[in-house]
């Protein structure tokens, strides 16, 4: 498995890591188990802002995990270049959960953005 792989890997844990914060968070408990959506549609603060962040990162996953798995692909990326890309990938998302949690919009809308040039970069590089 290459290093961009285990990358891949790592995002899939990514919204389920804000969907524990958010339940944690709200004082979900296993009788709230019964509809745990609607549990935390009701969610307020850092909890909601959690659950926002768990659907945020389900919602860009593909796009990433499908730019990887192209660049690999397609043989024309370095191996070097695919592991950088999706090493930043990872990181902006967990900065982006970290400020999405915290209520920093700017610095979230920006690291949102460097995930979101990771996974350009890793098209261009599959070119």
């Amino acid at each position: 498995m290459t290093f961009a792989y285990f990358c891949v890997f790592s995002a899939i844990f990514l919204p389920l890591f804000c969907a524990v914060y958010a339940k944690k968070a709200s004082g979900f408990t296993v009788a709230d188990n019964r509809n745990p959506r609607e549990f935390l549609a009701k969610a307020e603060g850092a909890a909601a802002r959690a659950n926002a962040a768990q659907q945020n990162s389900y919602e860009i996953f593909p796009a990433f995990a499908a730019a990887v798995i192209i660049a690999h692909a397609t043989g024309e990326a370095a191996q070097g270049v695919m592991n950088f890309w999706a090493f930043v990938f990872v990181c902006s998302r967990v900065a982006f959960i970290y400020f999405y949690i915290k209520d920093q919009p700017v610095q979230r809308s920006l690291s949102f953005i460097a995930g979101l040039l990771s996974i350009i970069a890793l098209f261009v590089a599959a070119f």
